[in-house]
């Protein structure tokens, strides 16, 4: 009995010690609170690459989407978010259907279409004007709650430099530039 008593304890507070060791990101954390910083992610399971040919905007059905996986993903940001005290957000999306399901899944606010989130995949050409757009578009919001934008792999690769995988963030400090400071990067699943 008293050896058990020993493991509980000894494992209460190794999980504790792993718990705060895992999330070393507090300041990003506030920061985003604060509104010094944005949450900007890349959606959520939508297994493949690019998509389809016959690619429509306004047809989610000629698009590449959210698994069961990605979308178990998306809901999974609400307790992610409310566990570091934020309770809703601004937020903003690509059209594609992919990130409009993960950005409307996450539960944590109205959420906006901003088209220079959409993909540049297909068209990498394009990638540094809506870069410079979506830089323009965050630094003249109005303070209020936390920006949260839901984009793709290559779009937070031409900002940040990063290369996220499928449902995970980056909290950047603001205001943004075309040289941001990644505070974090973060994921209901880290």
């Amino acid at each position: 009995m008293l050896a058990r008593s020993i493991l509980t304890a000894f494992l209460a507070v190794a999980m504790c010690f792993s718990v705060s060791a895992a999330d070393n990101n507090e300041e990003a954390w506030e920061a985003l609170r604060d509104g010094r910083a944005v949450l900007m992610l890349r959606h959520a399971l939508a297994p493949g690459t690019g998509d389809p040919g016959n690619f429509d905007i306004n047809d989610c059905s000629t698009q590449r989407n959210l698994n069961d996986t990605g979308r178990e993903q998306a809901r999974a940001w609400k307790p992610f978010l409310a566990d570091h005290g934020i309770a809703d957000a601004r937020v903003f999306s690509s059209q594609w259907c992919r990130c409009m399901d993960t950005a409307t899944g996450m539960d944590m606010g109205k959420v906006t279409e901003w088209p220079s989130l959409n993909s540049f995949f297909r068209n990498r050409g394009d990638g540094p004007a809506q870069t410079r757009q979506t830089i323009a578009l965050v630094n003249e919001l109005e303070d209020g709650a936390p920006v949260i934008m839901v984009s793709h792999q290559v779009n937070i690769t031409g900002l940040t430099g990063i290369f996220p995988s499928s449902n995970e963030g980056a909290i950047i400090a603001l205001p943004l530039s075309e040289d941001p400071t990644v505070l974090a990067r973060v994921s209901p699943g880290r």
